[in-house]
């Protein structure tokens, strides 16, 4: 299929890499931060075992930059999470949250720490440029915020550390989990860091030259293919087996931190101020009525990821919803997130859920799935 027979018209942007990914089979597009994602290179399960087993490509320049900088910026960035980053470096990266005055969550971004007074929040899917000015305005604090011309790449699996050892040199190799470095591959600026939405071994490549976009993908393709690099989309199998939130299924601005097990993120003693910083005191004090828990769910294979939230009832009484489910081939069950009323989120608490095809017998189980620890992305 050619590039131009995909299209909703001008308002959904393409990437630097779009052309590239159609042209290696990219034969389905999502939407995501008004940005067409690919969401189908053929087969999602073979998507899952190139993951797993070598190294996948995978075009995530959705994953928008919100840009910040200024003398006040690492102040205004502070107040933006309740996660405390006083100790955050630079050239560090964290995962955060970002929550409104009721505690809810806006966005789950990786906050990336480019300089003393330079920083990225790399997005999950909402509008958090906007939201950032917004609080700006009225902040009295001298910080710059734009959508800077930057692109991720996704290079994620067992293999991606050969392959990046082929594209940089050995000296790639001591870049730590969660660390970042300014490089250039054959005059293409990146910065590169140790993060990615697979739960595997992975790095992303961030462009910071739309026009070299095409280039950056065929040279990437070029260096995998003795390590058997393919190209790919993130893995819904992968990431719900790594207990990984996708932002509108297993999360929202209805949902707050501690529904689903995120205190850590949350530092509600430290001095700084943050936005939602009384409301989250509050649930905390309070205790919560819902929690995120794992469920395996007892019924034939699912065909693929469920596209709807299912009911979960317990003694004919609605307990919660389904937000991700998927059909894992290699644990060979059906591996679920879910949201349920705090009194029944038990482990090995069995329940009923609501498939489209019937109702079926599922049990609370531990979540992640698989690699709890998350040894293989800190490999």
């Amino acid at each position: 299929m050619h590039a131009d027979e995909f299209g909703f018209g001008t308002q959904i942007r393409k990437s630097p890499y779009f052309d590239a990914t159609v042209r290696w089979g990219a034969k389905g597009f999502s939407v995501y931060n008004h940005m067409y994602i690919p969401r189908d290179f053929g087969d999602p399960e073979q998507n899952f075992w190139n993951l797993v087993n070598d190294a996948i490509l995978c075009d995530v320049a959705v994953e928008r930059q919100v840009e910040i900088t200024g003398p006040d910026a690492a102040k205004f960035v502070q107040m933006l999470t309740p996660r405390d980053l006083s100790k955050m470096a630079v050239g560090q990266c964290k995962y955060v949250l970002i929550t409104n005055a009721q505690g809810g969550i806006l966005n789950d971004p990786i906050l990336l720490r480019l300089a003393e007074n330079h920083f990225w929040i790399s997005l999950a899917d909402s509008d958090i440029l906007l939201w950032a000015q917004g609080v700006a305005v009225h902040s009295g604090l001298d910080v710059q915020i734009c959508e800077p011309d930057v692109s991720p790449l996704q290079l994620q699996g067992p293999k991606s550390g050969e392959i990046m050892r082929a594209l940089f040199g050995d000296g790639i190799m001591d870049l730590k989990y969660y660390w970042l470095r300014e490089m250039d591959l054959d005059g293409i600026p990146l910065i590169v860091s140790r993060t990615g939405w697979s739960s595997e071994l992975g790095y992303e490549l961030y462009l910071r030259d739309g026009s070299k976009g095409d280039a950056l993908w065929e040279r990437i393709m070029a260096a995998g293919l003795e390590f058997g690099l393919k190209p790919g989309h993130t893995s819904s199998i992968r990431r719900i087996e790594g207990g990984m939130l996708s932002y509108h299924a297993d999360a929202d601005i209805h949902t707050n931190p501690f529904e689903l097990g995120l205190d850590r993120l949350v530092d509600l003693e430290m001095e700084a101020d943050f936005i939602g910083k009384a409301a989250l005191k509050r649930i905390r004090d309070e205790g919560v009525k819902r929690l995120q828990v794992g469920l395996v769910i007892d019924a034939d294979p699912l065909r693929g990821p469920n596209t709807t939230f299912w009911q979960i009832n317990k003694a004919g009484a609605d307990i919660g919803k389904v937000t991700s489910a998927v059909y894992s081939p290699r644990l060979e069950r059906n591996i679920a997130l879910a949201m349920v009323a705090t009194e029944h989120a038990h482990l090995g608490m069995q329940v009923e859920v609501v498939l489209p095809s019937g109702p079926c017998v599922a049990t609370v189980v531990e979540r992640p799935f698989f690699d709890p620890k998350k040894a293989l992305a800190a490999a």
